[in-house]
């Protein structure tokens, strides 16, 4: 039973609530946003994080790089927008005088990750070079901040100091990204293709590393983590493959989850992201539009409960910021994410967007101007604030919003500094969110869910409290700055909850900003389409002779078709840069503009040990220096499935680069599938997808070819200490219908 003020408090609001309007949706603001989002400041603005600030602007931050074609070089970038639609510059983070004493001269300072916790904006940054070992010592230091637009003050030293790797050299310990967990500790997420990504314990303070760290990822996959909860679920979401390999990058974003924040993270299909054939559930990967390499990104969640992740790619037809080879065109990005079937998809599966798409839901309905909330509310007294926030609404006892919320789904959030009691009330009496005795609550009816508090949890501090009824399920959150992190989440499903229309309520006592009242964002939960086989065009299942549909480049004695298979001894050559002499085995495709082309492949190639670069799949093919590849290949110590991509990028010398995307997970026996269409802009489209078992697909990365392709199979990578050579046997090579 509540206090008997807090009775007559409710009795209060009730009495108010006679006379409320009726309840009224608040209309759709419009606002538009289109890739990319960082356009109209910069020509790249890359490693992008974000969170928003007190006075309601969301703030973004930036890798070192010049933010335009030609310019100075920046140590890190700021910006701020109040509806993603519209961008203010704010300068760099650092200067010459004020980056980190402890950083070496000519230090670059990559991937930011911001923060807010302890009454302070806290940074988080790669330090790629360290006065204690000139040369090339990556760490990660930390500056604080009053307002997110700074001043910066870098500390002493580093959070994460270099770690040899005993050869007389240093891992990458690069790409932070920090988590507040609901054990009430502090982690750190950081690393790189070399050496992997680890997680390590902070001091309550996020200044000093503690503990022994536990790598989490396999040592040559991941980097540009980045870490949130949901649903009891902590997502490891990184980035794999080339960042900046300009017109050919395939970086991409993969997920796995773990129940506690020091893994193990495993993905949808229950591949671990440290197996040697390494996990991944895709988040992000380029579809065949003008964007490619997708990542190193970030998430947050907008007034409507809608989740957005905010990440760099290049313009295929735009790629570079200085000369080809030189600095890669990295502007930012944002799209939807949509969490189906218990994991995050960009667009529920499509991808990077191209044209205009609603912008993330910002500011409040029902009348509340969100960073002067106290005029939208009864009962609430207006405070100062401060210099960032602005005015403050005050909450002793009872107050409400001055319009009802509408009937259906709702979120409520705000900044909150807390007293010792508070209450959100929605639909009347229906669903009651408490935080009292060290616990946030969720009450409907008979119905109650709590979550612990941590010991030390500081409620004088400001705080982010959401609370949000999504169709039958409740849920009541507090957190550092809404991004994903946790403090404690009560989480309640209802079957059959309907909210009804009424003022939004709170009884207890606590000061509020940033408020928002929105309808929650309708959820999306089918992914989106991807290519399925029709009927059989045409192929062979290599039950004799190579017919008169086969052709080779540089024929290969070795490859033999017998037993229904053809059984070909991976060639100790390759197809990248000047050494053009493996072979290629085609099969003429099918006439149109749709079709998808099969392959069953088994390669052995082990677990765990170096077999660069051992592989065999399918290839699309114009000529020796341009063609995408997808194939089984062993990379250092891991096993995948790589979409790789090479063209020429240099006329005047016929310079070429090779860049790659990865696509599911790797096993001895895997089928592949090329799918080929046009693009609206009649462009050749050729999507990559696998499967371990031949039922489940699988799709991934798309490649853009000037003109209808060859298609075929290869088998080859440089290697050493292969004797015999290990044998690449396909089942078949089909063609089907794409629908």
């Amino acid at each position: 039973m509540p206090p008997k003020r807090l009775l007559a408090a409710a009795v209060a609001v009730a009495t108010v609530a006679a006379g409320t309007s009726a309840a009224t949706a608040a209309p759709d603001p419009g606002v538009k946003t289109t890739n990319a989002i960082s356009s109209s400041f910069a020509d790249t603005f890359a490693d992008p994080a974000i969170i928003q600030g007190r006075d309601g602007y969301w703030y973004a931050y930036a890798t070192s790089d010049p933010l335009v074609s030609n310019g100075p070089f920046g140590l890190m970038h700021m910006a701020r927008t109040k509806d993603f639609g519209s961008w203010e510059y704010l300068g760099t983070v650092f200067n010459e005088q004020t980056k980190p004493a402890w950083a070496a001269p000519g230090s670059f300072f990559w991937a930011p990750d911001i923060r807010y916790f302890g009454g302070r904006y806290v940074m988080y940054f790669t330090v790629t070079d360290t006065a204690a070992n000139p040369g090339g010592d990556p760490a990660i230091g930390v500056a604080t901040a009053p307002t997110p637009s700074g001043p910066w003050t870098a500390t002493d030293g580093p959070v994460v100091t270099p770690k040899p790797d005993g050869n007389g050299g240093y891992f990458g310990t690069i790409d932070p990204a920090m988590l507040t967990a609901a054990d009430g500790k502090r982690y750190m997420y950081y690393g790189g293709f070399y050496g992997g990504i680890s997680v390590t314990e902070l001091t309550p303070d996020g200044l000093h590393a503690v503990g022994e760290p536990t790598q989490v990822t396999i040592g040559d996959r991941y980097e540009g983590s980045y870490v949130v909860y949901r649903d009891g679920w902590y997502y490891l979401t990184a980035s794999a493959m080339n960042c900046c390999a300009g017109p050919t990058t395939g970086y991409s974003v993969f997920a796995g989850r773990s129940r506690s924040p020091k893994g193990p993270f495993v993905d949808a299909d229950g591949a671990a992201l440290t197996d040697s054939r390494v996990g991944g559930t895709t988040v992000i990967t380029q579809n065949g539009n003008k964007w490619i390499g997708p990542g190193h990104h970030a998430f947050i969640t907008d007034a409507a409960g809608q989740d957005h992740i905010v990440y760099h790619a290049i313009d295929r037809n735009n790629a570079w910021l200085t000369d080809p080879f030189g600095i890669n065109r990295r502007p930012m990005l944002i799209d939807r994410i949509d969490w189906i079937d218990g994991w995050p998809r960009t667009r529920a599966g499509a991808g990077p967007s191209e044209g205009p798409v609603p912008a993330p839901t910002t500011g409040s309905g029902l009348g509340i101007n969100s960073t002067d909330p106290a005029g939208g509310l009864q009962l609430a007294a207006r405070r100062p604030g401060d210099a960032l926030g602005g005015p403050t609404a005050a909450i002793s006892g009872a107050a409400q919003t001055r319009r009802s919320a509408p009937a259906g789904s709702l979120r409520v959030e705000a900044d909150v500094k807390l007293g010792s009691s508070f209450s959100t009330v929605l639909g009347g009496n229906q669903v009651v969110a408490s935080v009292a005795r060290g616990k946030v609550t969720v009450t409907v009816g008979r119905r109650t869910a709590s979550a612990v508090l941590p010991a030390d949890f500081d409620r004088t501090q400001w705080n982010k409290l959401s609370v949000q009824v999504s169709g039958s399920t409740v849920t009541a959150r507090l957190d550092d700055a809404g991004l994903a992190e946790v403090y404690a989440e009560a989480r309640l499903d209802v079957p059959g909850l309907k909210l009804k229309a009424a003022p939004v309520r709170w009884i207890g006592s606590a000061e509020v900003d940033n408020l928002t009242v929105r309808p929650v964002a309708k959820p999306v939960q089918r992914l989106a389409a991807v290519p399925q086989t029709g009927k059989l065009l045409a192929g062979d299942d290599f039950n004799g002779a190579l017919g008169a549909n086969w052709s080779w480049v540089r024929p290969d004695a070795a490859a033999v078709v017998a037993d229904g298979k053809l059984s070909w001894p991976l060639q100790n050559a390759d197809l990248v840069g000047g050494g053009n002499n493996a072979g290629l085995l085609f099969h003429t495709p099918p006439a149109g503009d749709k079709w998808i082309a099969e392959t069953k492949l088994h390669l052995d190639t082990g677990a765990g040990d170096i077999r660069n670069y051992q592989q065999a799949g399918m290839i699309a093919y114009l000529n020796d220096s341009d063609f995408a590849r997808l194939g089984n290949v062993s990379i250092w110590k891991t096993r995948q499935t790589e979409y790789g991509r090479e063209l020429v990028v240099r006329p005047s010398d016929g310079a070429t680069n090779y860049g790659a995307a990865a696509i599911g997970c790797s096993a001895p026996t895997q089928w592949m599938r090329l799918a080929y269409h046009k693009n609206a802009a009649g462009e050749h489209v050729y999507q990559a997808g696998t499967s371990v078992d031949g039922k489940h697909w699988t799709w991934g990365a798309a490649w853009v070819l000037s003109a209808p392709a060859k298609l075929g199979l290869y088998a080859h990578g440089e290697f050493t200490g292969a004797n015999p050579a290990p044998i690449a046997t396909f089942d078949y090579l089909k063609f089907y219908e794409s629908r």
